[in-house]
């Protein structure tokens, strides 16, 4: 196992946290210097917040621990391609590498839909590495929404 998958492991066990509260099951950390400063599942249902996605919650969270709004030497963990919301946030926070699980051909914004974290128009590139475990990330988004539709 890579470090990477290893990572994204942690990223997968914020994602379940959200599928047992009944959130869209994406999970998301932040790595700086090894080590993890922030993790975040989606909490867009529990706080009635469309912009409460595990990528803006762990942005935040890694903001504080390093007092910075500038997060330079980090990487970003998410089992699901950040949408425009969350690719803009990355670029304005700066982080160096951005690594996802699934790819979302709906309104991935990292290179499926669009290319927000790497547009040449922007004042920062980040570094995108998609399809990390990309099976285990996508399994669990399909179980949800299969099970979402099955109890209607």
């Amino acid at each position: 196992m890579t470090a990477h998958e290893k990572y994204m492991k942690y990223a997968l066990t914020e994602a379940e946290k959200a599928y047992e509260k009944k959130e869209i099951p994406v999970g998301c950390i932040i790595v700086y210097k090894n080590k993890i400063i922030a993790k975040a599942y989606n909490r867009v249902e529990s706080l009635k917040d469309p912009t409460a996605h595990s990528e803006i919650l762990a942005i935040t969270s890694a903001s504080e621990y390093l007092d910075s709004k500038i997060l330079r030497e980090c990487s970003m963990y998410v089992t699901l391609e950040p949408c425009a919301m969350c690719a803009g946030a990355i670029v304005l926070s700066k982080l160096d590498n951005l690594y996802f699980g699934a790819y979302d051909n709906k309104s991935g914004a990292c290179g499926s839909v669009i290319n927000i974290t790497n547009n040449k128009s922007l004042n920062h590139k980040c570094k995108v590495y998609g399809g990390v475990l990309d099976k285990e990330c996508g399994f669990l988004l399909k179980s949800f929404f299969e099970e979402k539709r099955r109890s209607k």
